[in-house]
């Protein structure tokens, strides 16, 4: 993670909803249990010092769209780079890679992630709307870029968020150093 960059959650309680989310303004490669904010569905801290993100009501949409135990979002240089490549095609598509086959429920080389790019709206409440639509339409979708922002993706427990956020961070580098010859 580069400096205060990105942000991730983990569902501590389904019933009533609460996530442990990480603290606004951290530098997240080097934080602490402390640093992490219990919420409450509403984005009401219960515990813990600071603000949660800005971003709280994104993982809060994915987490009622998908179920998801985990959320990690980054500012990667691909997926940032390419959400602007691509943001006139509105998705970047990814195919053909083994790589693929690390992300829950791919089975084959022979599959076509798409991920969605959404603008970088201010709005998060509107952005979020937008994703949980998007989230409840397309049970296929891993992931999604927002434009110039970077990636967001989930699993069912931290272990598997982690790990699809390895698997589409390189094939994000795999399909910008391909479309510049590096």
């Amino acid at each position: 993670m580069f400096g205060t960059s990105g942000n991730f959650s983990a569902v501590v309680s389904e019933r009533p909803l609460r996530l442990a989310i990480t603290a606004t303004g951290l530098d997240k490669g080097a934080l602490d249990a402390e640093q992490f904010l219990e919420i409450d569905e509403t984005s009401r801290v219960i515990r813990g010092d600071g603000q949660p993100s800005a971003e709280t009501g994104l993982h809060l949409a994915i987490v009622r769209a998908r179920g998801a135990g985990a959320v990690l979002h980054t500012h990667s240089i691909w997926s940032t780079l390419l959400s602007e490549t691509f943001s006139s095609d509105g998705a970047v598509a990814l195919e053909g890679f083994e790589m693929l086959k690390g992300l829950r429920g791919v089975h084959t080389h022979a599959h076509r992630e798409t991920l969605p790019i959404f603008e970088n709206l201010q709005d998060i409440s509107r952005l979020a709307e937008q994703v949980e639509a998007l989230l409840k339409r397309d049970p296929a979708v891993h992931g999604f870029l927002i434009r110039r922002h970077g990636l967001y993706t989930w699993g069912e427990n931290l272990a598997e968020a982690k790990r699809h956020v390895e698997i589409l961070e390189f094939l994000l580098e795999i399909l910008g150093r391909s479309r510049n010859g590096v």
